[in-house]
């Protein structure tokens, strides 16, 4: 990895999935989460797949990107899927023995994207469960960009910030390159194959493209936020505690910004209170609460 400290550090990551029919038409979402707080999202549609194959598509974009870029100690990569996980720390060591096989003998599926993942594996970035569709943002999110491609629509990206921005290297049908914002861009990455083998470009929506506006019952934005608004609520009742990356991706700013704070401070809802060990818990207050303001 990218050892560049003139980049922001990758401070979480996620992937996931979809197929509608599997197989059928699938999409697949993933996203960098940045130590400046910005965010760096992916995703792409596929006609003819299996969810399974969106999983490993999705989880190795993921791979492609990170091993140029400077990561937190503590990053792991966030996905639903067991069968990524499971495949990638336990089951792929017997496939390479066994000449691409399973135990019963038969070829392994998705044997390519399994090896490409194989070819992209970081020992320092491990693969960690999260249970779908539970509150988890990032998770959720992810599985909204799946959903969206899966049902034909070209959902709105989110772009890191410039110190940040990554992207695949893709083509349009003319040739021209362009990046997960739809725009042309200066890009480092090479697209996933689709099941055909053609390269299958990362578009974000485009307002006035061709299809028109796409069809969603709320902005991206304004679910994202709704997401994290009702994890904060679970947090607080349950009086969990949050470690300063984690407390990152729930209130969207900067760890560094974060870690100046030693005292309890007002984040919309709810008081964001130290517990004194490093960590972090949430306590709710009255609606309206004052907001925290940036650099205070």
């Amino acid at each position: 990895m990218d050892t560049d400290q003139s980049q922001p550090r990758v401070v979480a990551a996620a992937c996931d999935g979809a197929c509608s029919g599997n197989p059928g038409p699938g999409g697949w979402g993933s996203l960098l989460r940045f130590e400046d707080g910005s965010v760096q999202e992916f995703g792409a549609a596929d006609p003819a797949t299996t969810n399974n194959r969106m999983e490993l598509k999705a989880a190795l974009v993921l791979l492609e990107c990170l091993k140029d870029l400077p990561c937190h100690p503590s990053l792991t990569i966030r996905t639903d899927s067991r069968y990524v996980i499971d495949g990638f720390s336990k089951w792929m060591a017997g496939w390479k023995r066994k000449g691409w096989r399973t135990a019963s003998g038969s070829p392994v599926l998705n044997r390519e994207l399994w090896e490409a993942l194989d070819r992209a594996r970081l020992p320092a970035v491990p693969f960690t469960y999260v249970k779908g569709h539970s509150g988890d943002p990032d998770n959720d999110r992810c599985d909204a960009i799946a959903v969206a491609f899966a049902k034909g629509g070209r959902p709105a990206l989110a772009q890191a910030s410039p110190q940040a921005e990554i992207s695949l290297d893709t083509k349009t049908p003319n040739g021209a390159k362009t990046g997960p914002g739809g725009g042309t861009k200066t890009v480092t990455k090479k697209a996933v194959a689709n099941g055909s083998g053609a390269a299958q470009p990362v578009r974000a929506a485009d307002q006035a493209g061709e299809g028109g506006p796409v069809q969603e019952p709320a902005p991206a934005a304004l679910s994202q936020l709704l997401s994290r608004l009702e994890l904060a609520d679970r947090l607080a009742a349950g009086g969990y505690s949050l470690s300063l990356v984690e407390l990152a991706q729930l209130v969207q700013l900067p760890i560094k910004q974060l870690a100046e704070k030693a005292t309890p401070w007002a984040w919309r809802d709810w008081m964001v209170r130290p517990n004194g060990d490093g960590r972090w818990h949430l306590e709710r207050g009255a609606a309206g609460s004052e907001p925290v303001i940036p650099g205070t």
